[in-house]
């Protein structure tokens, strides 16, 4: 038995209960049985003759990476290795599993897909919620969390929930199970099954692997799990999740950091609705230009050029009709502001005279023997659809490290990934000797761990970049999986007429465009993620148009975290610009004590008050949040004790009392919203 000791806990790997025994310190240990799978037509049971660890690599936050060597007893040819990175100031670890062999035995599917990766005891004392990542709501057009109980009759019956998270608590101690892959909900490829024995099973459903998988040179490599145990109950396990994700489950950490960003898609799309142009009417140098210098008066700090930048998909080099010295001109104007360079990429396109598709002609995406025909890309030229399954990985991985390199590029926006649609026998999920269904899951399966993969690659060779993969429809592959790797972009402009089966007065079909409340309140309905995974990772852009009461919405909203701003920059009063820089610099004052601390929300979103409090458990700094859609005086008292030093975006009554906390009085003469920043300065 081999043995890991960190502040929280202690791993022992290999006893005689469990492949992997978590030993809290001073609470119950918890045991982790080893993974199950089906070789040769047999299932292969974690009975080993031995374990040893073979490495110990350092790695950045914190993070140590050990590897454990284990023989099956049942097939000395055969070896599991255990990958678990452990960090020395979290309760949580995530680990993997490698199987290995010597080609002479291949993964089956006699009695299913048969692989059970871990399996726990659950005490009868203890109940279990699901937790749900991937729940697209057509109320907000947005993906949401969801907790759900796990009730009694799920053991008796012997029925699955799909997860990703599975917490479990008796209230003095509490512990989670998470798996890192992603799907919308209710479309599970790994799902815990629970049995009569009160056992919960973390097993595959579909896509995890194809029949046929040879055991050889190259390892079969799962995804990723998390798991950890605290003291307390669900909320203080959720706030240990959620700082692993901020500072441990990567180790691309710029994509931790609270930026605030700018896109220019939102003008694009009122170029073409409102002003009846086209979406790349001012798709050039100087209206870039225009944009920045607005950008820069308003604090913004990553500045996102969206589609139609480049000469073609899949190449992504400059047009230079629309940018002559190849934006050479907007990077030094950008670099004179500080601010950081961002592009739209569409990573599954690749134009039909691209350098990219002539040399990965077989790469194509296709769906039972047939391509789909090349269509335009936003009125750029005909494009393929690209199989990222594929050898194609290394083009795009390739390409966009140039871009970072070349250019100066820092933050990719990925669009337009969805998680099915090819079943190529020629990729790398599955041949000619698997069913056209199977390389189908098997490319859905695949398709969110060969995004990290790039990603990964990416930022190996230039860690300043951040990728942003775009969800703001469904049918994509959300979860814990995506964030291994960079960060979510999750709303566009939200639901459309036809989510509320109401006619389209105009061509542009989504409803909520407008300055304002309402977009507001859809925007801040995902918030609840923010109890387990921080707001921060879930970009989502607010409008900054005058006047003053609409740019308080969005300012009050925008910093809980989301950190998006989108609209026509240069149309914006001075006053206005003035306005955002004004209250984003308070925000950056204390952004980083925001970040940190989950939301605690107070009222119904859009209701008479609605509040969010965003203090710092440590140093008393960050932000209340109060919105009202009445005329009203708005009292509260804060869960958190706060810092003396405060600005307030109106003028407020805080009162200080005994206990360290604060009362915050606020009246609203109308419908609006007030934010005040605690230890920033006056």
């Amino acid at each position: 038995m081999q043995t890991i000791k960190t502040p929280f806990y202690q791993l022992e790997i290999g006893g005689t209960e469990g492949f992997i025994t978590y030993c809290g310190n001073g609470f119950a240990s918890r045991v982790l049985e080893g993974p199950v799978f089906e070789v040769d037509g047999e299932l292969l049971q974690p009975v080993f003759s031995g374990v040893e660890l073979v490495s110990e690599t350092k790695l950045n936050a914190g993070v140590t990476e050990y590897r454990f060597h284990a023989t099956y007893a049942a097939l000395p040819d055969m070896a599991l290795t255990l990958i678990a990175r452990v960090a020395g100031g979290s309760p949580i670890f995530k680990f993997k599993y490698l199987l290995c062999g010597n080609g002479s035995h291949k993964l089956t599917k006699v009695s299913g897909e048969a692989l059970d990766y871990c399996a726990f005891s659950v005490p009868k004392c203890a109940s279990l919620t699901e937790v749900r990542f991937s729940e697209f709501n057509e109320l907000t057009h947005s993906f949401c969390m969801n907790e759900v109980p796990v009730e009694e009759s799920f053991f008796e019956n012997g029925f699955d929930v799909m997860g990703p998270l599975l917490a479990g608590t008796d209230g003095a101690e509490s512990f989670l199970l998470a798996y890192e892959h992603g799907s919308q909900y209710p479309d599970a490829f790994i799902h815990y099954c629970f049995t009569p024995e009160r056992k919960a099973i973390l097993s595959a459903k579909k896509g995890n692997y194809t029949a046929g998988t040879v055991l050889g040179e190259n390892p079969f490599e799962t995804v990723w799990f998390d798991f950890g145990a605290v003291k307390g109950g669900t909320d203080e396990l959720a706030a240990a999740f959620r700082e692993f994700q901020l500072k441990y489950a990567t180790l691309n950490l710029e994509s931790r950091k609270p930026y605030i960003f700018y896109n220019t898609w939102n003008y694009q799309e009122r170029n073409k609705w409102w002003n009846r142009k086209a979406y790349l009417a001012d798709m050039d140098e100087k209206r870039m230009l225009e944009e920045i210098d607005a950008a820069h008066k308003m604090g913004i700090e990553v500045f996102v050029v969206d589609t139609g930048w480049y000469e073609k998909t899949g190449d992504w080099i400059v047009n230079r009709e629309r940018f002559a010295d190849g934006m050479k001109a907007v990077k030094a104007k950008l670099d004179s502001y500080g601010m950081k360079l961002g592009l739209w990429i569409g990573p599954t396109l690749a134009a039909v005279t691209s350098e990219a598709y002539r040399k990965n002609p077989g790469c194509r995406i296709e769906w039972n023997g047939e391509a789909p025909e090349p269509k335009p890309i936003w009125e750029t030229e005909e494009s393929y659809g690209m199989c990222i399954v594929s050898p194609y990985w290394e083009t795009l991985a390739d390409t966009l490290i140039s871009l970072a390199k070349e250019l100066g590029v820092s933050y990719f926006k990925w669009d337009a990934i969805e998680q099915y649609g090819c079943n190529s026998p020629g990729h790398f999920h599955g041949n000619e000797g698997n069913t056209p269904e199977e390389r189908a899951d098997s490319y859905a399966f695949q398709v969110g761990v060969y995004m990290s993969k790039i990603v990964d690659k990416v930022c190996a060779a230039c860690p300043e970049v951040i990728v942003d993969f775009d969800i703001t429809e469904g049918r994509r592959s959300v979860g814990l999986g995506f964030l291994t790797a960079g960060k979510y972009f999750l709303i566009n402009n939200g639901p459309y007429f036809a989510n509320y089966n109401l006619p389209c007065e105009d061509d542009w079909t989504n409803i909520f465009v407008a300055p304002g409340a309402p977009r507001t309140w859809i925007c801040r309905t995902p918030l609840t993620f923010d109890k387990w995974i921080p707001s921060v990772l879930f970009l989502t852009h607010y409008l900054p148009d005058d006047p003053q009461n609409s740019q308080d919405l969005n300012l009050a909203s925008l910093v809980l975290g989301q950190n998006g701003i989108w609209g026509d920059l240069p149309a914006i009063s001075e006053e206005g610009k003035g306005r955002f820089d004004e209250v984003l610099s308070k925000y950056k004052e204390v952004r980083e004590d925001i970040t940190a601390e989950a939301a605690i929300k107070s009222g119904m979103t859009g209701s008479g008050f609605e509040c969010y409090e965003k203090l710092s458990s440590k140093t008393g700094k960050g932000v209340i949040c109060a919105f009202s859609t009445v005329k009203d005086t708005f009292r509260y008292i804060t869960r958190k004790k706060t810092d003396r030093v405060f600005w307030a975006s109106v003028p407020v009554t805080v009162t200080p009392l005994a206990n360290g906390t604060s009362l915050i009085e606020i009246t609203f003469e109308k419908p609006g919203a007030a934010m005040v920043f605690f230890g920033a300065s006056k």
